[in-house]
């Protein structure tokens, strides 16, 4: 009897001690979220605008439980624009216990953190780390360099140009194009797309021009721009970013030159003010969303950002990043890096561009396009300006996902599970 009692007292103990292992095990965590991007610096207001708005969406994220009883937070890690700078930076957030990592500033910087992140993962089994790319657009990213721990939550760069030069080619009244880039990995790539791409679909447009200039590193564009001018073009191709982009803008408008933009990223900080009404009717960007969109999807967060920051919310694919990673923790049960990156391959979730899915094969995620163009704010298809200009971004087509994708080189070498 004794021996009896002392059982049902240990298996009740048992019980206990096993309960409590299974609750301790399901407890919510706290997410942490590593942003190496350049937050000082001449990229650093772009850079400081993309973090305040991961951490904008983390906050909603985490009351609307988007990850289920997980919360979510972003923290800043200033790599000044560098690939030497950013490694360091991702080794202080790994060793801080950083399973997360987010960065989209810079294709190069991009390349050096796949392969660091790849090498630490294969050296640390159970200290992995998945890194998300909110921004960097070079092609090779998710074909020759793909990995299982990247996942792109932007449209490549040839996604954007097979788009962009189809609109330039239904436009009789271009003939001459001139293409100017930062000289890294996405700019000699935009100047070998752009030409390939062009002369394919419109063979009679003359390239009149292609320039590459060191990234960072320009302080008067005027040079570029009375290059420019004198090829005669009545078009500019770039995929600048950043500081290079708002001083080239500053020298066109200072040049008084005619010719229109076709950009990525003249939506941007810095951009629209250095444009104001000299940009009118000329510049056009490219990208995954516009808060000017059919039926304005987003427009909550656009005015509450606005409010909260006095800034413009453009970084989207913060919210994709979210929405994707939180509902790929529900679905694992997990929030361990190899379980959720193994529960994102091929999810699909409906974002403020609609429904987007994360293509298995390479880690792409596939998505609508925007193409939109800068003109006066009104109150039918432009309900909000840029950077309290008067001015904003009007919708002139959306892309569907299938329109815009692209075959893939990838050959995916996946972890045991």
């Amino acid at each position: 009897m004794k021996n009896s009692s002392l059982f049902h007292a240990w298996r009740s103990g048992a019980l206990a001690l096993a309960f409590c292992s299974v609750f301790a095990g399901a407890k919510a965590e706290n997410i942490r979220i590593a942003f190496i991007d350049p937050l000082s610096g001449p990229f650093g207001p772009g850079g400081n605008n993309v973090l305040n708005s991961f951490q904008f969406v983390a906050d909603r994220a985490s009351r609307e439980k988007w990850a289920g009883d997980h919360t979510f937070e972003v923290v800043g890690f200033d790599n000044k624009g560098s690939p030497q700078e950013s490694l360091l930076q991702l080794k202080s957030a790994i060793d801080k216990g950083y399973r997360y990592v987010t960065q989209g500033n810079g294709s190069g910087v991009s390349l050096a953190l796949i392969d660091a992140i790849n090498k630490h993962n294969e050296r640390n089994p159970g200290k992995e780390v998945v890194f998300l790319n909110h921004s960097a657009v070079d092609p090779a990213l998710t074909n020759g360099k793909c990995s299982f721990w990247h996942f792109r939550f932007d449209a490549n760069s040839e996604m954007k140009m097979e788009l962009l030069t189809s609109y330039i080619a239904s436009r009789p009244e271009i003939s001459k194009v001139y293409v100017i880039g930062q000289n890294y990995a996405l700019g000699q790539e935009i100047s070998r797309s752009s030409r390939a791409y062009l002369q394919r679909k419109r063979p009679d447009i003359a390239i009149v021009g292609d320039d590459l200039h060191p990234i960072g590193q320009v302080k008067d564009f005027s040079p570029y721009i009375a290059k420019i001018k004198a090829s005669g073009a009545d078009t500019v191709i770039t995929a600048n970013w950043g500081a290079d982009l708002v001083l080239l803008i500053k020298a066109a408008r200072d040049a008084d030159l005619k010719a229109n933009f076709y950009t990525f990223y003249a939506s941007t900080t810095g951009v629209p003010t250095a444009m104001g009404d000299a940009g009118l009717e000329r510049v056009k960007y490219i990208g995954y969303w516009n808060a000017n969109n059919e039926g304005y999807v987003g427009r909550e967060l656009v005015e509450q950002f606005k409010q909260k920051y006095n800034d413009d919310f453009y970084a989207m694919s913060s919210y994709t990043i979210l929405a994707m990673l939180g509902k790929a923790i529900k679905q694992s049960g997990s929030t361990d890096p190899v379980k959720v990156a193994y529960a994102m391959e091929g999810i699909k979730v409906t974002s403020l561009n609609g429904e987007v899915a994360m293509r298995a094969t390479d880690h792409q995620i596939q998505q609508p396009l925007y193409i939109a163009t800068f003109v006066p704010q009104n109150k039918t298809d432009v309900r909000f300006d840029s950077e309290n200009t008067g001015f904003g971004w009007r919708t002139e087509r959306k892309i569907d996902a299938y329109v815009a994708a692209q075959p893939t080189s990838c050959q995916m070498v996946r972890p045991s599970r």
